[in-house]
């Protein structure tokens, strides 16, 4: 056992983020009694994280949807939302040490139930949406230890409570738990494993991520400081100690037995009843004052919900990486919420040789699985505004010469414009300026002059357009004019009484001069 006596336990604390964001006000406060029942209708579509001070019978305190917009995520690193990506791959490098502290120091330990003090349905849990099997944990991050290599695994999956003692936890997507449980199911073995509700949302996101390695080690670096974790009561996996609750227990030899589901999903739409392990509880630890945390899914505003925003983080995170390995100045990378984070991504770069633009899309559409649909525009254009975007899609793309369409391509199956196929399409709206004609014109963009109060370097036209042909606006700066009139009327005189000629961007100079 480690020296825990200088290690910081309420540092990544649930609670005292929750404070972070009350300070900013990023959160709606419910003093008045809710029922559990009432709990998905105010936060579906809500714009702020909510929490709730007397939640259902229990008068629970019960906080929800604390990762559903931009700014809350970068108050979570301590970065502006659109730093994230960088500063995840940046910590990613810095190694931090994992710390098993002694129980008594771990405020997740501060209350111990075990036999029927263990009873799931004590929980504040709420059905999510209309027609889901059942009321769903869903802040659950699940944490079990691979017995062929050692190395602690981490993610994210949704328990829907079957009773006092059991959940099904949804498990049909390749996974690593899901690798893991079939190679303990083959041996006839239980798998033990702990589910940690109420934690900091930087361990949320380090939990959705798919890198190879212990993913406790992974949660440390992503903090940017020790990790203080304790083993379980009934158990021996380590869990963030600084936790407001695990649920202890393990997926029995049955494996995929038991209906879960429908459930809402990420993209809007209900996924099906599917077959899945059961989860049998053991115990739960909690703190004392444990706040019981819910995550947003699905409902009519998937922009507003945590799983589309937490998503978008997970692929700028591969898209920064992907980008860079075909483009040398790339600008901006943003994956839209409002397409669950995952389908639809922007990129803007700056082109320095022919074809880059489409070397970027090829790039991003191959090295991440779940991409759609790749816009790409120059670094003009500012890749979170929507009209930006449609401007640059009705002004700069030809669907004939710019829509990049392939099809095959592994997909998602909760994708309900698959119809049930496994492989789906690609495309790349190449929504740049041609190469090398961006300094024409008719392809730059008409902007409001800007002239600061530049103080006057000709005392008349015919000495400004001596010095070069000039449009009207640089003969304004030129003359320190604040008016524009008088340089009108100047230019109609030489045009009578010498001659005015325009070149082909409509500067003028005077006939005969060398200009």
């Amino acid at each position: 056992m480690a020296d825990d006596s200088s290690l910081d336990c309420e540092r990544f604390g649930l609670r005292r983020f929750v404070d972070t964001l009350i300070a900013a006000g990023e959160v709606e406060i419910v003093e008045e009694p809710v029922a559990l029942t009432e709990i998905a209708r105010r936060l579906d579509g809500n714009e702020k994280a909510v929490l709730f001070r007397r939640a259902g019978p229990e008068q629970a305190e019960l906080i929800g949807n604390i990762l559903g917009s931009g700014p809350r995520i970068g108050l979570a690193f301590g970065v502006p939302r659109a730093d994230v990506p960088e500063e995840i791959n940046r910590r990613i490098r810095a190694k931090q040490p994992v710390v098993e502290i002694a129980p008594e120091n771990a405020p997740v330990r501060e209350i111990v139930l075990t036999g029927e003090y263990a009873d799931l349905t004590k929980l504040p849990v709420h059905l999510q949406h209309e027609m889901d099997g059942g009321p769903y944990i869903s802040a659950s991050i699940d944490y079990v230890r691979d017995p062929g290599t050692g190395a602690m695994n981490a993610g994210i999956r949704r328990m829907m409570l079957r009773g006092p003692k059991e959940a099904g936890v949804d498990m049909t997507a390749p996974s690593d738990l899901q690798a893991i449980l079939r190679q303990v199911q083959a041996t006839g073995g239980k798998l033990p494993v702990s589910y940690v509700v109420g934690s900091h949302p930087i361990d949320h996101l380090s939990a959705s991520l798919r890198l190879p390695g212990d993913e406790l080690e992974l949660l440390a670096s992503l903090r940017g400081a020790p990790l203080p974790v304790v083993k379980g009561v009934t158990n021996d996996i380590p869990v963030p100690a600084d936790a407001e609750m695990v649920l202890e227990g393990y997926f029995d030899e049955a494996g995929w037995s038991e209906d879960e589901g429908p459930f809402g999903e990420f993209l809007g739409y209900y996924g099906i009843m599917k077959r899945n392990p059961v989860f049998h509880l053991t115990a739960i630890c909690r703190r004392r004052d444990a706040l019981f945390q819910t995550v947003t899914i699905s409902g009519v505003a998937i922009v507003n919900t945590e799983t589309s925003n937490i998503g978008t983080v997970l692929t700028e995170v591969g898209a920064w990486e992907a980008i860079r390995t075909a483009v040398r100045e790339p600008v901006a990378i943003y994956a839209t919420p409002s397409s669950g984070g995952l389908f639809n991504l922007r990129a803007s770069i700056r082109q320095r040789v022919p074809g880059e633009a489409r070397n970027a899309i090829a790039a991003l559409l191959g090295s991440l699985s779940d991409i759609k649909h790749v816009f790409l525009v120059d670094d003009d254009i500012d890749v979170t505004s929507d009209a930006q975007i449609d401007w640059a899609l009705a002004t700069r793309f030809q669907a004939d010469r710019d829509l990049i369409v392939q099809g095959g391509f592994r997909a998602i199956p909760l994708d309900p414009s698959l119809e049930g196929s496994r492989t789906g399409a690609k495309a790349g709206f190449d929504l740049t300026l041609p190469f090398g004609l961006r300094d024409r014109i008719d392809m730059t963009v008409s902007v409001p002059p800007s002239f600061d109060g530049a103080a006057a370097r000709f005392q008349t036209v015919e000495e400004a357009l001596a010095d070069g042909p000039k449009s009207l606006g640089e003969l304004v700066a030129a003359l320190g004019s604040d008016d524009g009139r008088e340089i009108v009327r100047a230019l109609d005189e030489i045009r009578k009484a010498q001659g005015l000629i325009r070149d082909s961007d409509g500067r003028y100079s005077i006939a005969g001069s060398p200009g």
